[in-house]
């Protein structure tokens, strides 16, 4: 198949994380990277935010990303996107002309629109993955909430008027329903990880020394969503442990980081300053043995779209200790591969945590549960799997239609 990929702020050649640049960026590349190797032709449309990149570049696993010009060429937070979308919706129709895809892949809301606008005319078929949903992060975030007006009611329409809704989630799908859009639009296939990277037995030399007996680990895009603040206020229930925070800017920038100051300053309130220690931006290559070395991984967010970091670790062998948010729900088997706790909730994620620091056996158990099951649920070939799938239905349901019409 000639498929097209569209990811108008997260670029699969992305640093991650930045503000910008996180779950999405790694679903896109991967994904893209495995449809490839199966014989798809694969081309990533993102908009160019530099005058310094080329036109087209070739991913190393196969696919090629091209850069759109749509708006200045350069960084621009995503939330002031949106009037560059018709830009972009009217460059995909003009290069979809000569070169007609099977399928369009549109991930974002914003995506959305722009793949619409280049794939209607021309009867192309176009399944949706908001990876984020606009009513979930106005619940949550209310006045602080960046996000356009007219957000939530572009994503409405985009559910009811696309050939199919790719949820990464069952917490996903009741949200759209909630919205309006059709059960029958939506079908469910997960996020992944690469479990031949993240394993068990990731070289753990270069990962720094322990201060403590134990070792938790947090790690995301440094932002006040991701709750690093409730592990630490957690910490403060749990003995002889130590915590690390994985993400955000370069280490030697953490300080000019307003999330990193705020953070560093509650460890001191709370008296556990000498227990938390901001990594800043770790190399991915890194990753896994942060986490294969942890005795417990926190994911703590008050809302997670999915949450890759969840896979992470249990691919790694390590047990998570997670809130019950979003694709949490899904991916954490509650008691076999780690602890589902309740959001904004310190003392639960603190009790979670005892229990298992102080039962290595359980640990253990939780550890080997939880790589069996990625490797049973959440591989990026298993992913690719059922993508392939919704495309072939897509494409094959939207031609009988069109022979009907």
């Amino acid at each position: 198949m000639r498929i097209a990929m569209v990811s108008e702020h997260a670029s699969p050649l992305a640093a991650l994380g930045g503000v910008d640049a996180g779950g999405q960026n790694v679903y896109v590349a991967r994904l893209t990277e495995e449809l490839a190797r199966r014989g798809h032709d694969v081309t990533v449309y993102t908009r160019r935010d530099s005058t310094d990149l080329p036109d087209r570049v070739p991913l190393p696993g196969g696919g090629v990303v091209e850069h759109v010009p749509a708006g200045p060429p350069e960084p621009v937070p995503k939330d002031a996107l949106l009037p560059y979308m018709p830009g972009f919706g009217a460059h995909l129709y003009r290069v979809w002309l000569d070169e007609r895809p099977d399928v369009v892949h549109a991930h974002f809301w914003m995506s959305g629109v722009a793949s619409q606008l280049g794939a209607y005319s021309l009867g192309i078929p176009v399944v949706q993955t908001f990876h984020a949903l606009g009513t979930v992060k106005r619940r949550h975030q209310g006045p602080d909430d960046t996000s356009p007006a007219e957000r939530v009611g572009i994503e409405r329409q985009i559910g009811r008027t696309c050939e199919q809704v790719l949820a990464t989630c069952t917490d996903e799908v009741r949200e759209l329903a909630a919205m309006g859009v059709p059960r029958r639009r939506m079908s469910v296939v997960p996020c992944g990880v690469d479990a031949a990277r993240f394993h068990p037995g990731a070289d753990t030399a270069d990962v720094p020394g322990r201060e403590r007996r134990h070792r938790l680990l947090s790690c995301g895009r440094l932002v006040r969503r991701k709750g690093y603040d409730q592990a630490i206020r957690a910490l403060t229930r749990i003995p002889d442990t130590e915590l690390l925070v994985a993400g955000g800017p370069p280490p030697l920038e953490l300080h000019r980081d307003p999330e990193a100051e705020r953070l560093l300053k509650l460890a001191e309130e709370e008296g556990v300053a000498d227990r938390v220690r901001l990594l800043g931006a770790v190399d991915p290559r890194r990753m896994p043995a942060l986490m294969a070395d942890a005795d417990l991984v926190l994911c703590t967010p008050v809302y997670e779209p999915f949450g890759i970091v969840p896979l992470e670790a249990m691919a790694c062998g390590t047990p998570v200790v997670a809130t019950g948010v979003g694709g949490h729900q899904d991916s954490v088997a509650d008691g076999r591969t780690g602890r589902l706790v309740t959001p904004g909730d310190p003392e639960a994620v603190a009790d979670a945590v005892r229990d298992l620091l102080e039962h290595e056996h359980k640990r253990r158990r939780f550890g080997e549960a939880g790589r069996e099951r990625v490797l049973a649920r959440f591989t990026w070939q298993r992913v690719a799997d059922g993508v392939e799938e919704v495309y072939r239905q897509t494409a094959r349901g939207h031609e009988l239609r069109t022979e009907v019409a």
